[in-house]
């Protein structure tokens, strides 16, 4: 599904005055798919139609991402995006669901998994997380590896950085972390860098980036949400990934009891890009076995 199809299926809903693009098809259980960093909703788009053969399943791009707004001047956070996921499924009336994350994604997942255990142990009432299934991402953060460009965003010079950005340089990053046998199309990369670039996307690099800070401030807590989870978890991993790829599975191995880890060997850090046959596979039966 090229970009333009995509954004024709999509309407807005209004968070805190910003317009956010949402995606929604399907019927049964709520599925949401959370995209991960510097993209959009899109990534998904791959493993969309077999997805709502099976679920209601709802995705968007998240404030400063894709075709939402960008406010140059905002606190992105993700806590925040969690919030904004809570306020969505507020207003499409889902109590229940299950996630499917990637990358950034993963964050946010972490941080409703979090309240959602919260709520738990003081009975509270509230949103029900039936499962969740990751893909690559910071989720341990001590074991995260940043890409040079990610780290130069971080630094003093970081909206100077975002600015000089070009189509070239996003091609020769992806390309780092992309497996070596299942690179990015030119395609698929003139599509990430429009994502990236609509509403003056670049504007708020180094702002969105702040979410590695976040990271280690929520550490303890972000991770122990996955240690002492009592809802079902798998942990897809595209190993030749150089920022959460292989080293990372292992720590999760090593962290999480009876962890549900499936490794892919030859694929980088975009499974639902690189292998998604791969990754449906391997979501499908994780939840057919729920």
């Amino acid at each position: 599904m090229d970009l333009s199809a995509w954004k024709q299926k999509g309407t807005y809903f209004n968070y805190n005055g910003h317009n956010i693009f949402t995606v929604e098809e399907g019927k049964g259980e709520t599925l949401l798919l959370i995209h991960g960093f510097p993209t959009a909703s899109w990534d998904w788009h791959k493993l969309w139609p077999e997805l709502t053969k099976q679920f209601h399943v709802l995705t968007f791009d998240m404030l400063g991402f894709g075709f939402s707004d960008k406010p140059k001047k905002y606190a992105y956070s993700i806590v925040d995006q969690a919030n904004l996921i809570e306020a969505l499924l507020t207003l499409k009336k889902v109590q229940q669901l299950h996630i499917f994350s990637h990358d950034y994604g993963d964050s946010v997942a972490q941080e409703l998994l979090a309240r959602f255990q919260e709520r738990q142990q003081k009975s509270e009432e509230g949103l029900i997380l039936k499962s969740i299934c990751l893909l690559n991402g910071g989720i341990f953060p001590g074991e995260h590896r940043p890409l040079l460009i990610q780290k130069l965003l971080m630094g003093p010079f970081g909206s100077l950085i975002a600015q000089a950005f070009t189509r070239k340089k996003l091609a020769k990053n992806f390309r780092k972390i992309f497996g070596p046998e299942t690179q990015p199309t030119e395609n698929e990369l003139d599509s990430f860098w429009e994502l990236m670039t609509y509403n003056e996307g670049k504007k708020v690099f180094h702002l969105l980036i702040r979410y590695m800070k976040e990271r280690m401030v929520n550490k303890v807590r972000w991770e122990d949400a996955l240690i002492q989870a009592r809802i079902p978890l798998r942990f897809i991993n595209g190993n030749m990934d150089p920022i959460s790829g292989k080293h990372v599975a292992d720590f999760y191995r090593s962290k999480v009891k009876e962890a549900d880890v499936v490794d892919l060997p030859k694929i980088g850090h975009f499974p639902l890009i690189e292998a998604p046959n791969e990754a449906l596979h391997h979501y499908m039966n994780f939840e057919k076995d729920l």
